[in-house]
């Protein structure tokens, strides 16, 4: 809904409970005792006021893959989820390499309204990893694109990797990489480890992660460029790019909420629901993501939300395809991986699920703090609420969540998005006011 908006009595990340008012798409005041005539009053009791959530890590699928996803309907799973913007992952058919078809991302974002869609671009042509795409053309374009990435695929060509290094740094982009040697991972359908051996499934061994994120911190120190480490999942990895960080070179990581908490254990009913690329790693490895993200060494949550068909899922584990959906769990499941554990705080998850991830996206207009003349993109979460998530609670095109029937803690309650309430009371706003 449009017009004036009060809400009263939330929780700031800070712990002080405000009244904000919000008009013309920002917040117009903050403080106690507030109103506005003619305004809409939502009263906030209870709810923590988080600055938007930002995923700098989505799969929109559109164009080319619409059964799976549409940029419509992923963008209203990412405002259930508390998502007021989304990076959209380039893989889609024709492959977003072009000025042109990341112009029609952004566009179809604009049409859908429930959140920013702001697109990534390939980093080689087709991501096929022979030759650079066109950065510059789609870095000047209305998208303004600023991560590039190949998402999916390994830009395994250390050349083509350091050209694209030494591109990005005259529009201050960077270079978003898919860290999977696939010489290493050839025919892998699990983390390579005592399961995979038990099971006898082929194993994606951690040096496959391990060593591209090396040799790639390496060539960003040689050139002095910008890297982003996408779906970091093993204890390893963690170490190198704690190492690199020490060494002053600028690169970021995330890692996705499944990582925080599931493991390959679950593999061991061969429910393709667990599939996914990186593979779910061991406890050892999900406790060293957790501390990385707590001490700073990991940037950022994203989702890496990867739908697909049914039909894509519902058969044996080995011709199953690789991916989970993610945007609507996220907020509840570093709320229990995070939070519940004492690792993070709130003003944590605001930083690391929406100011940190805007602010490595380029993305000036989310991420801000909740303050008096920023941008109204703001997500108000009941962290009391406990329940099982079910695929009522899926509103993209496709249910292939890892969590179902999982006791989930928390739900999100408003998420506005520019003024916008796309959701309200729990559900998402069916049809968007004008």
């Amino acid at each position: 809904m449009t017009g004036s908006l009060v809400i009263t009595g939330a929780q700031l990340t800070g712990g002080e409970t405000a009244d904000l008012v919000v008009e013309d798409g920002r917040i117009a005041e903050i403080g106690s005792g507030l109103s506005r005539a003619g305004a809409r009053v939502v009263d906030a009791s209870g709810l923590i006021a988080l600055p938007g959530l930002v995923d700098l890590h989505t799969h929109l699928r559109e164009p080319g893959y619409e059964a799976s996803e549409t940029v419509l309907t992923g963008t209203r799973a990412a405002a259930a989820g508390g998502f007021t913007a989304v990076f959209a992952m380039p893989n889609t058919s024709p492959v977003a390499d072009t000025a042109g078809v990341v112009e029609q991302e952004l566009a179809l974002g604009e049409a859908a309204r429930y959140a920013t869609v702001q697109p990534i671009g390939a980093v080689t042509v087709g991501q096929k990893g022979e030759r650079l795409a066109e950065l510059g053309a789609m870095a000047s374009s209305r998208a303004r694109v600023r991560v590039f990435s190949d998402d999916g695929f390994c830009v395994w060509d250390p050349l083509i990797m350091r050209r694209a290094l030494e591109y990005v740094k005259s529009f201050d982009g960077v270079i978003a990489q898919h860290a999977q040697d696939p010489r290493l991972t050839e025919g892998a359908q699990m983390n390579e480890g005592t399961v995979s051996a038990e099971l006898g499934l082929a194993g994606w061994p951690a040096v496959a992660e391990e060593s591209i994120i090396a040799r790639d911190v390496l060539l960003a120190e040689h050139v002095g460029s910008r890297l982003h480490v996408c779906h970091l999942s093993t204890a390893g990895s963690v170490d190198i790019v704690r190492w690199a960080k020490k060494r002053g070179i600028a690169v970021t990581a995330e890692v996705t909420p499944h990582h925080l908490l599931l493991t390959d254990e679950l593999v061991r009913g061969y429910d393709a629901r667990y599939k996914v690329n990186p593979p779910l790693r061991r406890e050892e490895d999900v406790i060293a993501v957790r501390e990385g993200l707590a001490d700073g060494t990991i940037d950022i949550v994203a989702t890496d939300h990867a739908p697909h068909p049914s039909e894509n899922k519902a058969c044996e584990w080995q011709a199953a395809a690789n991916g989970m959906v993610g945007l609507e769990s996220a907020l509840r499941v570093v709320h229990q991986s995070m939070v519940e554990t004492g690792m993070l705080d709130w003003a944590d998850v605001a930083r690391v699920m929406s100011a940190t991830p805007a602010r490595i996206g380029r993305l000036e207009s989310h991420g801000r703090p909740l303050a008096v003349g920023e941008p109204a993109h703001i997500t108000l979460y009941d962290p009391t609420a406990q329940g099982v998530f079910t695929e009522s609670d899926l509103h993209g095109r496709s249910a292939n969540s890892p969590y179902l029937g999982r006791e989930l803690p928390g739900r999100v309650e408003w998420t506005v998005h520019g003024g916008l309430v796309t959701v309200e009371s729990g559900a998402l706003v069916e049809e968007l006011a004008q």
